[in-house]
């Protein structure tokens, strides 16, 4: 199931990065810095009383906006009410109550979501004297914390993750394949999705009304089910000139953790953007299979070498998803379309492929013989074996010795070996060392 969603709203200067910064500094959270991957520090995975839940910081408002403070406050407002599954409405314990207050909270009302009311900088265990202010809001009891002191933040995550549906329906066991497309706006990805369902013409129906404001679209072939998950509404808020990019990313963390499959659709006449790096980057973080797809092909002049250029520079920009296909299309004269279907099919078998233990442990033997591991103060590592504990991605455990020898140059190249010999094309895959217990 899909991590629920916490977003962090309020005006200007409340505190809530530092709020946000303050949790995904602690422990409690799990950030990755994943070499190559360029993109703003706007969400976090994190863990509390063994709940998980990303974190959304709606900051990021930018004086030099040609918006109006208060249109922008809505569209955040908005942003959280579609996405989140409970939003933290943060207000200044300092300042009181304000005109911009009153108006995000009268759009909080209008929603059926859970809003915790945060008042922010009360700095001692004294109560603000703006306290019973906040109560005009019509939002509930408010909670008094202190981002910049860390106090009652353990209390407002408990509140927090109270909020989170615990109820462990029967749920079905889908072997339906969840594709996402996700791309910058103006791509082709709607048109994509258009032209796979008009070519299969097997649409069953149109889901609507799920909690993240996107439409999923059953269809199969070939004797496999599959679910288009339309990230279309990327392209609304499109107004939001200064931050598009910010908005976009929000949204599609919320589709790419419904997924199972990544589509990244790149213009060909544009190349890989930075935007490109993150929402690739996100599909990465979250262990999702990717395929890339180069749309408007036909509009590229084209040589003997140009297909060898484009890719040489995906390669370099995408680094950290070199396992990716890629696929030149053009969605508009339907070119090689046809192979979009059979390839989610291979890259959905090569995620959820299993490798048996004796098999991998040969590789990793011939691997340290061919390069014999790091060693440190005289100091070997040695690995005593490995084995496959999970899939969708990959997921393997190396036992060593100890595990501050396995340096990141090493653990890659074990990677580069486990995939000369399984593939695993289109899928991330993880390396977890863990030491064996009497390992010396």
């Amino acid at each position: 199931m899909a991590k629920p969603i916490v977003a962090v709203v309020g005006r200007p200067n409340v505190g809530k990065s530092t709020f946000f910064n303050r949790i995904a500094g602690r422990r409690i959270s799990i950030v990755e810095n994943t070499p190559g991957v360029t993109r703003d520090r706007i969400y976090a995975d994190v863990d509390w009383l063994n709940h998980q839940f990303t974190l959304i910081d709606t900051g990021g408002l930018e004086p030099s906006s040609e918006e109006h403070i208060p249109r922008q406050m809505r569209n955040q407002a908005e942003l959280a009410m579609e996405t989140a599954d409970v939003i933290v409405f943060m207000v200044d314990g300092r300042e009181g109550l304000t005109v911009q207050d009153r108006e995000v909270a009268e759009l909080l009302r209008k929603n059926k979501k859970p809003v915790l009311l945060v008042v922010n900088k009360v700095d001692t265990e004294k109560q603000s004297e703006h306290y019973y202010e906040f109560y005009e809001l019509g939002i509930g009891d408010p909670i008094e914390i202190s981002s910049e002191m860390g106090l009652g933040i353990g209390d407002l995550l408990d509140e927090i993750v109270n909020h989170f549906d615990d109820s462990d329906p029967e749920e079905e066991v889908s072997e339906a394949i969840k594709v996402t497309v996700i791309g910058r706006p103006n791509v082709g990805k709607s048109s994509l999705i258009n032209r796979m369902l008009g070519e299969d013409r097997v649409i069953v129906s149109d889901i609507a009304g799920t909690t993240r404001d996107a439409i999923d679209t059953p269809f199969h072939h070939d004797g496999q089910e599959y679910v288009l998950i339309d990230t279309a509404g990327l392209r609304r808020k499109s107004r939001i000139h200064s931050n598009v990019e910010h908005y976009s990313v929000i949204r599609a963390i919320a589709a790419i953790e419904r997924s199972d499959i990544c589509i990244l659709m790149i213009d060909a006449q544009e190349g890989v953007t930075e935007q490109d790096k993150r929402v690739a980057g996100l599909s990465h973080d979250n262990g999702r299979a990717m395929i890339i797809l180069v749309n408007k092909w036909d509009l590229i002049e084209k040589d003997n070498k140009t297909v060898n250029k484009f890719m040489k520079d995906i390669r370099f920009e995408l680094g950290f998803c070199q396992y990716a296909p890629v696929v030149f299309v053009s969605v508009l004269k339907g070119q090689r379309i046809n192979k979009v279907i059979p390839m989610i099919q291979h890259v959905s078998n090569q995620h959820a492929m299993r490798v048996q233990t004796g098999v991998l442990n040969e590789v990793i033997a011939e691997a340290t013989l061919m390069n014999q591991p790091p060693s440190d103060k005289g100091k070997r590592l040695r690995i005593y074996y490995g084995t496959q504990v999970s899939v969708k991605p990959p997921t393997f455990v190396l036992f060593v010795n100890d595990k501050e020898l396995m340096h990141f140059s090493y653990l890659r190249y074990l990677e580069n070996k486990i995939r000369e010999s399984f593939s695993f094309e289109g899928t991330p895959i993880k390396l977890i060392c863990r030491e064996k217990a009497g390992g010396n």
